[in-house]
């Protein structure tokens, strides 16, 4: 007769047979697991080396490309804006040495710059939109007439148009000293600007932006920025657009603006300011707006071409 300790010491028998052979089977398979494992690090370590070294090789070549730029930039632009006066303004998120180097740029294309506005935060803020609407409404030149759109973005770049930059039929001022000095004063009272000393009436404009906005109310911030721009290219003999390659993208100024075709027919733009082969293009781009004409350069997917004059790649 089988006892009850036979039964348990059968089934321990089983449980200990199963635990040796799950033991022993993972053992070989891990093994062959890890040996696979590590195959696969190595394949993918010798990949990212050689990519990081294709990376390496191809910032070089970008760094020597934009050196040269920079060393024959002041050659290219030579008298590309003889006797023109330029007018400078900048957004909250533009790199000081970004705007250094291109008003350097300026003067060696034979242009001077007659003064800086430097956009604030609040200037684009959504929430202090009615805010400028009001400031700017108040501050409207006898004389001058304002587009019917409400923005802010488009009437802010109307007021300033409008004591900032010279008539483009006879350049001429478009408002008087005292006029450009209220107008100014009380944005710049509102906190929506700043000025680096005293502006006098340009030809030309640049509105030197940064990359794109994000967060709250980011798209908010580019469309205002976008208009403002293109409204100023409508005040004056021509306006170029520049910023960063982030700039290009959906909640960037220059990524606004391309999405527009109201505002590509007139308003030139560039999104790569940053570097000397950007700046030298917003040189000729404005030249181009002098001679009537408007475009997309850079390097993002959405420009037509490195610079005014050159086929973009595989075109």
């Amino acid at each position: 007769m089988i006892s009850l300790r036979y039964h348990i010491v059968s089934i321990a028998a089983c449980f200990l047979a199963l635990a040796i052979g799950v033991v022993l089977g993972s053992t070989a398979l891990n093994g062959s697991l890890l040996s696979g494992l590590a195959s696969q690090k190595e394949d993918l370590g010798s990949q990212v080396a050689d990519l990081e070294a294709q990376r390496n090789s191809l910032n070089a070549r970008l760094g020597d490309a934009d050196a040269f730029a920079g060393a024959m930039g002041p050659k290219v632009v030579a008298g590309q804006l003889d006797k023109r006066s330029v007018v400078l303004v900048t957004t909250e998120d533009a790199k000081p040495a970004d705007r250094d180097a291109l008003k350097q740029l300026v003067g060696q294309a034979g242009a001077s710059v007659t003064g800086e506005i430097q956009l604030t935060e609040a200037f684009s803020d959504p929430m202090r939109s009615d805010q400028l609407r009001d400031v700017v409404s108040r501050l409207q030149p006898a004389g001058v007439q304002f587009p019917t759109a409400g923005d802010p973005g488009t009437l802010a770049g109307a007021l300033i148009g409008s004591v900032a930059l010279l008539n483009k039929d006879n350049a001429q001022p478009q408002s008087t000293p005292v006029e450009l000095a209220a107008a100014l004063g009380g944005l710049t009272d509102g906190g929506f600007l700043k000025t680096g000393g005293d502006v006098k009436p340009a030809q030309l404009a640049i509105v030197l932006t940064g990359s794109k906005y994000t967060g709250d109310g980011a798209g908010d911030r580019a469309s205002t920025i976008a208009r403002f721009a293109a409204q100023l290219d409508r005040s004056g003999a021509g306006t170029v657009l520049a910023g960063d390659a982030g700039s290009a993208d959906g909640t960037g100024a220059i990524g606004v603006v391309r999405a527009d075709t109201s505002s590509t027919s007139i308003l030139s733009t560039v999104d790569n300011a940053e570097t000397a082969a950007g700046r030298v293009t917003t040189i000729m781009a404005l030249r181009e707006q002098l001679e009537g004409g408007a475009g997309r350069y850079g390097i993002a997917g959405n420009a037509q071409a490195p610079a005014p004059g050159i086929a973009a790649a595989g075109n």
